[in-house]
């Protein structure tokens, strides 16, 4: 079994509040994006987890979400050691979701693969046991995520005739540092409110809170907003809790050397 986890930026991100929990209630709209890392797995005589592709910070199979996925899911049926193959594409500590989105697609596979019989209830649930984005994974279609990010509203938007250009600077954001410095407000109009209106308006109004903090403690971040609307960004904004930053274009897209020493996908 071979599946491909793709990633996702966020239109706008409001912290709320914070929760008795510890966590923090958000508003986000949450996109997916055609950027995927290849995940395979077969039956092997023992567990093992090879990964190639981008390092990873958590290299150690007990650690990764992959893994973790395919424990939680032995809870529902008999799945045999396996040999897993996670190639990565995806930048993590990017905000892109890509740890996300492995864990998710691994859940969806075995499901069906060793027939498990998991139903949507318990599949959105077993993924937000193992991350607050994990459940938009699950169902992989642009949604209002409120709560921790796993209550989702599908929602429809006008985007399809822009370009995306992603830039990841060499900057590892820890989202629990993130949400250490940010200021949580619940005062402003939805995001639904704002994103109805053209999309021109956007750069004054649809806002990610993670970016104040992160940008006085990275300048290099601030930088790579203003070079994404200098080279014609209808809008830019950074994705998630950071690093990743993209740009919304209608036509001619910037080249690569356009950001020094960042990593930039283009997505048509």
């Amino acid at each position: 079994m071979i599946v491909f986890p793709n990633c996702k930026i966020n239109l706008g991100l409001h912290i709320l509040n914070k929760r008795p929990d510890g966590f923090h209630n958000i508003e986000t709209v949450m996109i997916p994006i055609a950027l995927s890392d290849a995940l395979e797995f077969e039956e092997s005589k023992s567990d093992e987890l090879m990964i190639t592709g981008i390092s990873l910070d958590t290299p150690n199979m007990n650690d990764n979400l992959v893994y973790k996925a395919l424990l939680k899911c032995r809870d529902f049926g008999t799945i045999p050691p396996l040999k897993i193959h996670l190639h990565k594409a995806i930048p993590s500590g990017a905000g892109l979701g890509g740890g996300s989105a492995d864990a998710a697609f691994m859940i969806l596979a075995l499901n069906s693969t060793f027939m498990l019989n998991m139903d949507k209830s318990q599949l959105h649930k077993t993924a937000l046991e193992l991350g607050s984005d994990c459940p938009f994974f699950i169902e992989n279609r642009s949604a209002i995520a409120e709560g921790r990010g796993e209550k989702l509203l599908p929602i429809k938007l006008k985007i399809d005739q822009y370009r995306i250009v992603i830039v990841v600077p060499p900057i590892h954001i820890s989202t629990a540092l993130a949400y250490s410095k940010v200021k949580p407000n619940s005062t402003r109009p939805k995001l639904t409110e704002i994103l109805a209106q053209p999309i021109d308006t956007w750069k004054e109004t649809l806002v990610n809170d993670f970016e104040t903090a992160l940008f006085e403690t990275h300048p290099l971040l601030g930088d790579i907003k203003k070079r994404l609307y200098d080279s014609g960004a209808k809008f830019a904004s950074l994705s998630g809790s950071g690093s990743a930053l993209f740009g919304l274009y209608e036509n001619k897209m910037p080249p690569d050397d356009h950001f020094p020493k960042c990593k930039v996908f283009h997505i048509d």
